[in-house]
């Protein structure tokens, strides 16, 4: 049972909730039944479904995924090019917004899509792991490939100092800017994302890892649904006095590390609460991603759509797809572009290499993106090599492509009765 189980009753919705909303479309057992063997091979039902997201700047089909435009842009790709390549949707980050150049100034501006001359769907991340991965000295990635909790609770990195302190109100945090001092609060982040004013808001949560151990995941598993209930009370009541705006929808994060318990209570917890959809987030090893994707889902609300936060990996994609994910985001295509990096259905390839020098082929053929069909990869080469920063734009376009492309296949697969096919072929030729 929900820890709270009067609290949805304590906070009735506005009218306004039913400007977003979720379809389910097909659901993957019944378009493409699973065998007894690959059930059992999965750990238990596959939960995978098409869907439709219907929010104020239009709709999403799903499964889908979702560009990362942190600072309000995805790294050196101009909004339009992110529109043309297929991408649905845009995810920026709260916590670098309100830093810089501040949300009061998006809201000035008629909001995130206005700001950034995007036009589709948008997203917040409430800010949550920014601050407390930025505040540990862990920069923008935390360790979560293993589980080690022999050591302290409050870990930093070596030769760092803890940047962000926790207590029940909320998070004291020093800007990795300038060294100011800010304070996060669930209400603090309500009002930071309202002003952004993004269709998707997900509610202020505190990360943990992998590395801390059972005691502390219980404690801050409570104070993250605590922060929920707060979240759901400001975001209501700022949504009255807002009425001109367009409805932002709020999504609750589901923490719980690797523990399954842990898990389904956050999701009883959470999913019994008045959010519109849900964020599958905190520490996930690789090898146990789709048993916790699949733990969760089998907890949270059908109608309500769920999305995986940082993943882009095609094995970790699948899995997340078959496992009931209906959206994902990550910053992985335009981050290893600017180190030179592009996908190919055959596998991740770094263009720098000399080999590429006079190899005035396309970065991949048959590929429909701007950068395959006017560029080669000499020329790419070239101005990675020259330090020009154009390369970076035309690796992050067919890195985005080629994962929107695998994404809305995948979807694609799921109507057509194929996907586990698709899977297997596609998964074969790209770690062969």
């Amino acid at each position: 049972m929900p820890a709270n189980p009067d609290f949805a009753s304590s906070s009735p919705a506005p009218a306004r909730q039913s400007e977003f909303s979720f379809r389910v479309g097909k659901r993957l057992s019944e378009a493409c039944p699973p065998s007894a063997a690959q059930i059992a091979a999965n750990g238990g039902e596959f939960l995978g479904r098409t869907g439709t997201i219907a929010t104020p700047h239009g709709e999403i089909q799903t499964p889908a995924f979702i560009a990362v435009g942190t600072k309000a842009t995805v790294k050196s790709v101009l909004p339009e090019s992110v529109a043309e390549l297929g991408a649905q949707a845009v995810l920026a980050n709260a916590y670098h917004l309100y830093l810089q150049p501040g949300a009061d100034i998006l809201d000035e501006a008629g909001g995130l899509g206005a700001f950034m001359n995007w036009r589709g769907p948008t997203f917040t991340d409430s800010g949550g792991f920014q601050v407390m991965s930025l505040g540990s000295g862990f920069k923008k990635v935390i360790d979560m490939k293993s589980v080690d909790n022999s050591g302290p609770d409050d870990a930093v990195a070596p030769g760092k100092e803890r940047l962000a302190h926790v207590d029940e109100e909320g998070v004291w945090f020093k800007s990795h800017l300038n060294g100011d001092r800010h304070r996060f609060s669930p209400e603090i982040s309500m009002n930071v994302q309202h002003q952004i004013g993004a269709d998707i808001m997900f509610a202020f949560d505190e990360l943990t890892t992998l590395q801390n151990s059972r005691g502390y995941q219980e404690e801050s598993l409570e104070r993250t649904r605590r922060w929920a209930e707060r979240c759901i009370t400001e975001h209501f009541r700022l949504t009255d006095e807002r009425a001109g705006k367009p409805y932002q929808a709020l999504f609750g994060v589901i923490q719980g590390a690797q523990y399954e318990d842990l898990r389904r209570k956050a999701c009883r917890d959470l999913g019994a609460m008045n959010f519109d959809g849900f964020g599958i987030g905190g520490a996930l090893e690789k090898e146990n991603l789709g048993t916790i994707v699949r733990w969760c889902n089998e907890e949270l609300p059908e109608n309500k759509p769920r999305h995986l936060l940082g993943i882009s990996e095609p094995d970790d994609i699948f899995t997340a797809i078959e496992n009931g994910a209906d959206t994902f985001d990550c910053v992985s295509p335009t981050r290893v572009a600017r180190n030179s990096a592009f996908y190919h259905p055959t596998g991740r390839y770094n263009l720098s290499g000399a080999k590429y020098k006079r190899d005035f082929g396309p970065l991949q053929e048959g590929c429909d993106c701007y950068a395959c069909l006017n560029y080669s990869r000499a020329y790419i080469h070239h101005l990675f090599k020259a330090k020009e920063m154009v390369s970076a734009t035309l690796i992050s376009i067919h890195n985005e492509r080629f994962v929107v492309k695998m994404v809305d296949d995948a979807r694609l697969a799921i109507e057509a009765g194929n996907f586990f096919e698709f899977k297997a072929e596609t998964l074969a030729n790209y770690y062969s």
